[in-house]
């Protein structure tokens, strides 16, 4: 698969791993900097929120490259880039790194951090619409985190199953923000115009893993030899 593969695979990375005895601090830290990951999307993706081409802007800011999202290559001449991760924990793989898993996180966190700013105040939102539209969005990233755990596994015919779902959880948000009682709520309609673009993108990038898992469940068998 081309711009969503994952770093590794269980079959390879994982179980090669040898002697690797790490504590609860190795792991806290490293799940720190796959948080820094995240964040690091995120600021790069508001930089480029303006760019019709964002998703694979952000993807070449991230290292992950064009052809192949796994690739970590280095900047280039000119390119801003922020530090990179602790090396100690470049050999070490887990869903965590995955660009798919990344981006989706991303993505929401920005969608979930602004919406409850706003519905926290209840003159703003309703709350049956507060609650209803931040459970939709919890949905589809739920499902979409197991589409990308099935796409680790190679089990593609499971994650096109669960990112179709985390599709239709996306079409539920996409309904409760046009519903027509939302016209009468400026504030939740100035939402929706800045989070639309980002809601798409998460469709977007759905989309594109869902082509490339077909293609792989398409591809003759002989050619995997």
């Amino acid at each position: 698969m081309s711009n969503f593969d994952s770093d590794g695979s269980p079959d390879s990375e994982w179980d090669d791993r040898g002697d690797l005895a790490w504590n609860e601090f190795d792991w806290e830290r490293y799940l720190r900097e796959q948080d820094e990951a995240v964040l690091r999307y995120l600021r790069f993706y508001e930089s480029c929120r303006n760019t019709p081409e964002r998703i694979d802007e952000v993807a070449e800011k991230m290292g992950w490259g064009q052809d192949n999202w796994s690739d970590e290559p280095g900047a280039a001449p000119g390119e801003e880039r922020e530090p990179a991760e602790n090396a100690g924990a470049d050999d070490v793989y887990t869903l965590h790194k995955n660009p798919i898993f990344i981006a989706t996180k991303a993505i929401c966190l920005a969608l979930k951090r602004s919406w409850e700013a706003l519905a926290a105040d209840c003159t703003k939102v309703p709350q049956p619409l507060a609650l209803a539209f931040l459970a939709s969005l919890h949905r589809g990233e739920e499902q979409a985190v197991q589409a990308i755990h099935a796409l680790d596994f190679g089990d593609y015919a499971m994650a096109v199953s669960l990112f179709k779902r985390a599709l239709s959880a996306l079409n539920g948000s996409f309904a409760l923000l046009g519903a027509e009682s939302v016209e009468r709520h400026r504030a939740v309609l100035a939402w929706r115009d800045e989070a639309t673009p980002r809601l798409f993108d998460l469709r977007e990038i759905w989309l594109r893993v869902i082509a490339e898992c077909r293609e792989e469940l398409d591809r003759p068998v002989d050619e995997e030899n």
